[in-house]
């Protein structure tokens, strides 16, 4: 009887450990019981339509004064909060909530040319500031496209004419942040752009 009993507390003392070591594979590399969910990223077309594409112009020209200008690009993306487990016993609380706090941008061609500042302009980081509750779908609008990249190569050789046509990059998009009780969240999109000197209306 005492050898009974010793087996079964060492297999309830190997229950329990099993039960808080274990979990969702996705969940352990987040390291949050919230997934972070990119619904749609979406740009605009050079006449200012939101599309599933950005028509990015590099050099503007004041139609009063005929001075020339660059400008920043912006998209949007509309981006969701879930449980891991939609149906987990408990339910969400207030840290399954999740912060988004920056964003990363990087460029990349589909003919292998991904040289920064030469083929395709500089990646950079951005900052963000939103809340997302569990269940609710956010709307933000950011910087894809920063004025200072239309200054720089490979987009200002289109500015100025020693290129030609168009250069079309895949914009990679990465969303950062972390849930109230401080666990990392993150979630990537794709966006569509073509570079030119589009002529003014």
């Amino acid at each position: 009887m005492k050898m009974t009993r010793t087996t079964i507390t060492i297999l309830a003392i190997l229950s329990i450990c099993l039960y808080f070591t274990s979990c969702n594979p996705i969940e352990d590399e987040s390291r949050s019981a919230t997934l972070l969910i990119i619904n749609n990223l979406t740009g605009y077309d050079i006449e200012g339509n939101e599309s599933n594409f950005l028509q990015s112009d590099v050099l503007k020209v004041d139609s009063t004064t005929g001075n020339a200008y660059v400008t920043a690009d912006s998209a949007k993306a509309s981006l969701t909060a879930q449980l891991l487990e939609p149906d987990a016993p408990l339910g969400s609380s207030l840290y399954n909530s999740i912060q988004v706090t920056r964003y990363v941008v990087s460029y990349i061609r589909t003919d292998g040319k991904n040289t920064e500042g030469v083929d395709v302009p500089y990646s950079f980081e951005g900052s963000l500031s939103t809340l997302i509750e569990v269940g609710q779908t956010v709307d933000i609008s950011f910087i894809i496209v920063r004025a200072a990249a239309k200054l720089e190569p490979p987009l200002i050789n289109l500015a100025e004419g020693r290129a030609e046509g168009t250069i079309s990059v895949t914009a990679k998009v990465e969303f950062y942040g972390h849930d109230l009780a401080n666990r990392n969240v993150k979630a990537t999109g794709y966006l569509t752009i073509v570079f030119a000197n589009y002529i003014d209306q």
